[in-house]
């Protein structure tokens, strides 16, 4: 197995051809649109997945997932050419979901910061539901409270306060 290390330089560079032989080598007109966002190669440096974003409808990524496939052999060749490892690793060509991933998260944040802008409009004239300050106390604010005023000594927990020290009424 190769390290990790190895393999993700591997993907960068497999990435480079790929892109590189996409504009030089293949002379398919599906594929003008393509941009190729990532590469990923198995530690073992037997298959690499590459990832490609195309811009336009359904029917144009269609289109250029059909012409990848087509070219798939040319552009084998190619990275075997430019790569120093003794296999070159199989392709493997999928969609990018990024873009679409990026422009629900935009729309999101969009209607986040509408609701937002309607919670701060309402916050503008709020009231208090009660009292501005609901932890005031009972007691004057003159009067200093310690914790030893709570002790457990000073309660009286029998209730009976008939009762001397010494058990005589």
């Amino acid at each position: 197995m190769a390290d990790p290390a190895r393999a993700a330089k591997l993907a960068q560079r497999i990435k480079v051809v790929v892109a590189e032989a996409l504009g030089r080598k293949v002379k398919d007109p599906r594929l003008e649109g393509i941009t190729v966002t990532d590469a990923r190669v198995t530690n073992d440096l037997q298959h690499a997945t590459i990832y490609y974003t195309v811009f336009g409808d359904q029917a144009v990524q269609a289109d250029a997932a059909k012409g990848l496939e087509k070219a798939r052999g040319v552009l084998r060749q190619e990275v075997g050419r430019n790569i120093t490892v003794r296999l070159t690793p199989t392709l493997e060509f999928v969609a990018d979901q990024i873009p679409v991933n990026a422009s629900n998260l935009e729309e999101l944040l969009r209607a986040a910061k509408k609701r937002d802008a309607e919670v701060a409009a309402l916050a503008e004239n709020a009231k208090h539901a009660g009292d501005a300050d609901p932890y005031k106390s009972d007691i004057p604010a003159d009067v200093d409270i310690d914790e030893d005023d709570f002790d457990e000594e000073d309660t009286d927990l029998s209730g009976n306060d008939d009762i001397d020290e010494d058990q005589s009424k």
